[in-house]
């Protein structure tokens, strides 16, 4: 039994060096063979200790590195897919990958789970022609069969632009929950889902023109202009938790909450919740 959704392991996130844009366009994939050489790998470091608490803790990390949001799974052979599906999304992203490999590693061992050292990972990355080497604290790229260059630098549309601080935000967020940072971590989406309202500015729709500035007057035309719709239903539970989570009685998140309710504080479930429900308005 697990006892709780809290991590194992706390502590700052090591971050590897390299290229910022390979952050949010990826220079290329990590080949299938180095992908295999990891699984192994984290097969041989869950076998070595607590098994399911290992798996939770590479879950959350590639999750992550993928621009996805995990929970702890319902058993251990649950983890154990779970973690297979957030590998195969976060090789689209080869640095990224690695980094979240390599980071997890770190934590394990400063937790005393034995893990193989930077030398052994670039064995296993050579061996399966991934292209890269890490040489603490940085990652560098290394000649391979595949040839791996960065992206040519090229100026972002606005919607491009509008991507990346979407994934960005939503990354911080899910390693404010990972560090138990939870009242920033639901902060964080709440900015996000504020700030993505005021792209409706101004819209053409067929029943008008959106007419508000602020959040709440553009949901509520957005709601009016498409009532009798699934849209006009998602913005009226969006608007529900916004207002919760703004009211100093209620979440306390926006405007601050009253100092006398000490147990407004956000536990790990709750702003898992939070954060949970409001990335799913934001994908919708």
């Amino acid at each position: 039994m697990r006892g709780c959704c809290v991590r194992t392991l706390k502590g700052q996130t090591r971050m590897l060096n390299f290229p910022a844009n390979w952050r949010f366009e990826s220079p290329g994939s990590l080949s299938d063979e180095a992908v295999k050489e990891i699984e192994e790998l984290i097969r041989r470091i869950t076998a070595a200790g607590n098994g399911w608490n290992i798996l939770e803790e590479f879950k959350s990390s590639f999750a992550s590195a993928a621009g996805r949001s995990s929970s702890w799974s319902s058993s251990e052979s649950w983890a154990q897919s779970d973690l297979q599906v957030y590998v195969q999304d976060a090789a689209k992203n080869a640095p990224l990958f690695i980094q979240a490999f390599y980071d997890t590693c770190e934590q394990l061992k400063a937790a005393g789970t034995p893990v193989p050292d930077v030398a052994f990972i670039n064995r296993a990355l050579a061996k399966g022609n991934a292209g890269y080497e890490i040489q603490p604290p940085n990652l560098i790229v290394v000649p391979n069969d595949r040839g791996v260059a960065e992206p040519a630098q090229q100026s972002l549309s606005l919607d491009q632009q509008a991507q990346n601080m979407i994934r960005a935000s939503l990354t911080t967020s899910e390693q404010f929950l990972q560090q138990g940072k939870n009242r920033p971590a639901v902060q964080e989406v709440l900015w996000l889902l504020e700030t993505l309202s005021t792209a409706f500015q101004g819209v053409e729709t067929p029943s008008g023109t959106i007419q508000g500035k602020y959040f709440n007057k553009i949901i509520a035309d957005l709601r009016a202009k498409h009532a009798g719709r699934t849209l006009a239903l998602v913005l009226e539970w969006c608007t529900s938790l916004h207002g919760y989570l703004s009211s100093p009685s209620g979440g306390g998140i926006r405007h601050g909450a009253d100092i006398l309710r000490p147990e407004l504080n956000l536990q790990d479930h709750e702003a898992r919740l939070f954060c949970n429900l409001i990335r799913s308005y934001i994908f919708f």
